[in-house]
């Protein structure tokens, strides 16, 4: 329906650096003329925010934030730190484990390296305003690496790959699936044991076809939530592959 999706529109903007908490939402009638909507239709929008929870509607003094989630609709790859600046969201990033080593045959095979050869090993806890939502193991190569540090990765990783170690990132293959909380990433989430999660793989790749980047990821699925736009890229020639 018009409506839920004109509601999915309004949570991005609401979601984004554009809105603080507090900040009143334009008028019903501004709105309706920018998103080319009966007034009804964005009301039954606004009715949805609010069920949400991210707006409340005082009435005589028009609707204002309530709170955001932390929720990205993702059109184009971009790290955590990127996203969570674009939604206006506070993050710390805290290194809990940053070692040399060489790489083990599972490692190598996804970076397309030998076995045994030099790899930058570092496990972070990515938090939210105080909220630990991704729990990452990240594995890179030391030859593309050569001055990787803790202070790098307290920060953001695709900002040092790209702005000081000057390497164009083309792409990342991503794969998900869903697992139960242990024991040690319970203790970091603060969830209890057994809480549902999910777990990410991701292979990054640069515009010279090196692989850079092989990383998995736990994120809390209860606190972070992701929408993907996917668009496809296709020619239309009048041809018909076989299946």
């Amino acid at each position: 329906m018009i409506y839920k999706t004109l509601a999915e529109r309004l949570r991005i903007r609401i979601n984004s650096a554009d809105f603080g908490i507090g900040d009143a939402l334009p008028s019903e009638k501004k709105l309706a003329a920018e998103f080319g909507v009966s007034r009804m239709t964005l009301r039954k929008a606004v009715d949805l925010l609010i069920e949400w929870g991210l707006v409340r509607r005082c009435h005589g003094s028009g609707t204002f934030v309530a709170q955001k989630d932390v929720q990205h609709e993702t059109r184009g790859l971009m790290g955590f730190c990127e996203l969570m600046k674009q939604l206006g969201r506070p993050t710390v990033s805290e290194v809990l484990e940053f070692k040399i080593m060489g790489a083990p045959p599972a490692i190598a095979s996804q970076l397309r390296i030998k076995t045994d050869e030099r790899i930058y090993y570092s496990r972070r806890l990515r938090s939210v305003e105080g909220k630990p939502l991704v729990l990452e193991d990240s594995y890179m190569p030391g030859r593309l690496f050569s001055n990787l540090s803790v202070k790098h990765l307290e920060g953001s990783k695709f900002s040092y790959i790209e702005d000081e170690c000057h390497i164009c990132i083309a792409g990342n293959y991503e794969s998900f699936s869903p697992i139960l909380a242990d024991s040690t990433v319970a203790a970091l989430f603060h969830v209890a044991e057994g809480t549902p999660l999910l777990r990410l793989t991701s292979l990054s790749y640069s515009d010279t076809g090196d692989y850079i980047n092989y990383s998995v990821m736990i994120r809390n699925a209860n606190e972070y939530h992701v929408d993907y736009h996917l668009q496809r890229n296709k020619s239309c020639t009048g041809h018909v592959r076989p299946a």
